[in-house]
C-alpha cells in the first residue's frame, strides 16, 4: 500500500515480536514510520527490530516488557516521553488466548487473560494518551480486539470478556478523544494464522487431542496471514474506519448478527453444542 500517512510518525506497537504485531511493524517501517516496539518476548523482539533495521526501517526503541505490569509500562512511557516526546500512533496488539468451559477455567487463567488483553491496553492508554492529548497534534489509537469482541463464541468466556471490554473502552474513547483529533480504531480479526494459534490453551483439554488438532488445522486453512491482516489494519487507519475487519467473513457475520438475531443465536448455539459433544466436556 502506498501512502504518506505514516511518514515520520512515531508509532508505538505492543506485541511486536510476532504475528500481527510484527507484520504491522514491518509494514509501517516500509511506510516511513518511526517505531517504538514492545513485547514480553525479549529475543524475538530483538529479532524483529534487527529485521526492520536491516531493511532500512527506523526503530527508535525496542524494549521487552509485560503490558500487564502497570509500573513497567509507566516507567517505559516516562523514558520514551523524556527522550522523544509524545508518540503519534498507539497500537495495542499484544494478547493471549486461554479458552475453556466455565467449570474448567482456573481463577489464575481468568485473571491472566483479563490482565493481558484488557488491563494491558488500559495501562498503555493511561501511560501514553495523556501526552498525545497535551501535544495537540492529533493521532491514532488502534485497539486490536477479535471476532470474540462481537460474538459470544463457545468456551471463550474469559477471552470474550477481555475483548468485549476492549470494544466497550474503544466505543467510549472514540467520542472522548474526537475533540483532541485522536482517531480511534477497533480491529476485529477473524482467523489469522499467528503463533497464538500454536500456543493456545484450552483448560481441561490436552492440546494434543486429535479432535482439537483437527479443528486447529481447519482454522489455519482458512486463516489469513499476519501480513494480510497488517495490510487491512493499515488501510483501515488511512480510511479512518472505526471497525476494521481483516477478513470479509467477520464483517458479514457482524452485519448478520445485527440484522438477523434469531439466525445468529441459532448458529452460536449449534457451535456450542458441537464443542460440548465433540470433546465430551
Amino acid at each position: 500500500m502506498k501512502t504518506n500517512y505514516f511518514q515520520q510518525k512515531k508509532c508505538l506497537i505492543t506485541g511486536a515480536a510476532s504475528g500481527i504485531g510484527k507484520a504491522v511493524a514491518m509494514e509501517l517501517a516500509q511506510l516511513g514510520a518511526i517505531l517504538f516496539l514492545t513485547d514480553i518476548q525479549a529475543s524475538a523482539l530483538e529479532k524483529t527490530a534487527e529485521d526492520i533495521k536491516q531493511n532500512g526501517g527506523q526503530v527508535a526503541d525496542a524494549t521487552a516488557l509485560n503490558v500487564a505490569d502497570f509500573e513497567q509500562v509507566q516507567q517505559y512511557a516516562n523514558t520514551i516521553h523524556a527522550e522523544f516526546g509524545s508518540v503519534d500512533i498507539v497500537m495495542n496488539i499484544a494478547g493471549i488466548a486461554i479458552w475453556g468451559a466455565v467449570d474448567k477455567m482456573q481463577h489464575h487463567e481468568w485473571k491472566q487473560v483479563i490482565d493481558v488483553n484488557l488491563m494491558g491496553p488500559i495501562h498503555i492508554i493511561e501511560s501514553f494518551l495523556p501526552k498525545m492529548m497535551e501535544a495537540k497534534k492529533g493521532g491514532n489509537l488502534v485497539n486490536v480486539a477479535s471476532a470474540a469482541a462481537l460474538f459470544g463464541l463457545p468456551w471463550h468466556g474469559a477471552y470474550c470478556a477481555s475483548k468485549y471490554g476492549l470494544r466497550g473502552l474503544s466505543d467510549v474513547l472514540r467520542y472522548d478523544l474526537k475533540r483532541h483529533k485522536i482517531k480511534v480504531h477497533l480491529v476485529c480479526p477473524g482467523a489469522v494464522d499467528t503463533g497464538l494459534v500454536k500456543t493456545i490453551k484450552v483448560s481441561g483439554i490436552e492440546i494434543t487431542d486429535e479432535q482439537f488438532n483437527k479443528l486447529k488445522n481447519q482454522f489455519q486453512k482458512h486463516a489469513v496471514s499476519p501480513e494480510q491482516a497488517a495490510q487491512a489494519i493499515i488501510k483501515g487507519i488511512v480510511k479512518n474506519d472505526y471497525y476494521i475487519f481483516t477478513s470479509p467473513d467477520i464483517k458479514f457475520g457482524f452485519w448478520g448478527k445485527n440484522k438477523f438475531t434469531f439466525a445468529s443465536d441459532w448458529v452460536l448455539q449449534v457451535m456450542n453444542d458441537y464443542f460440548q459433544k465433540a470433546f465430551k466436556v
